[in-house]
């Protein structure tokens, strides 16, 4: 096959795993949500040092969620972790031990990795036929998780062998759409951003972006589909067994 195509690069949530299946996992263990659980740790960590009303952490909490996703989603932004959790410390006037604050950063950064959630259908075997025509690489935000975790989570699943590069929003500084996103894929991976073809389930991140760029992009709905009567997508894929022939055919277009 004779193409300029040479890459395709692929969104995490909801495109390589099913973004929240681990809640029932979480559930069943008794554990708390993910939401819940992450105000409870900075709760635990500030009254272990000094009492304070749980009521004052949690609003400080959903304040600074509010700012980041502002940041986000508007101005392509990701504030990292530990960033966000010095936003909530702030507005409440107060401060940790370092220990304790890197403690609390640490079993944020863990929760998705732990109790992780599902690898979607059919994900490794299309990842192991693609990863023999083209290079792969991960484009993807990194809402709580950071991406040295999101490496573990691929790693946990067993296909993080099959891409050679990793664009992380908490590592490049910015979110997608952001060119800066998938400029540092490309150049991880020693393409130009044309020869790359983007595989998502947001029509604005993973489909306009792309297509601002000079880039195919396909809508990936196994898991999400809310965008497919509004996109303008080059390919629509519902399921992982037909996207390597998905692939293939846009190549051979743009050849």
């Amino acid at each position: 096959m004779s193409s300029d195509i040479k890459a395709v690069t692929f969104d995490l949530w909801d495109t390589i795993v099913d973004d929240d299946s681990d809640e029932p996992k979480r559930a069943a263990a008794g554990l708390l949500s993910k939401k819940a659980q992450r105000r409870q740790l900075v709760f635990d960590a500030l009254n272990a040092c000094e009492p304070i009303n749980k009521a004052d952490v949690e609003l400080a909490y959903d304040t600074a969620e509010a700012a980041f996703n502002v940041v986000w989603h508007d101005l392509h932004v990701t504030w990292t972790l530990a960033d966000r959790l010095q936003v909530i410390l702030r507005g409440l006037g107060r401060q940790l031990p370092q220990a304790a604050f890197d403690q609390v950063v640490d079993a944020h950064a863990a929760m998705e990795v732990d109790i992780e959630p599902n690898l979607i259908e059919g994900c490794a075997e299309a990842l192991a036929e693609l990863s023999s025509r083209y290079q792969l690489a991960i484009v993807s935000d990194a809402i709580v998780t950071p991406g040295s975790r999101l490496r573990d989570l691929l790693e946990k699943h067993g296909v993080k062998q099959y891409f050679s590069g990793f664009a992380f929003s908490d590592e490049v500084g910015n979110s997608k759409p952001h060119r800066a996103m998938f400029a540092a894929a490309a150049e991880q991976l020693g393409v130009s951003i044309r020869q790359m073809i983007h595989i998502g389930d947001r029509d604005h991140n993973d489909i306009q972006g792309p297509h601002a760029l000079g880039m195919q992009a396909v809508l990936f709905t196994a898991t999400r589909d809310v965008d497919k009567d509004h996109t303008r997508a080059d390919a629509i894929c519902q399921r992982y067994r037909d996207l390597p022939g998905i692939i293939d055919r846009l190549a051979t277009a743009r050849s």
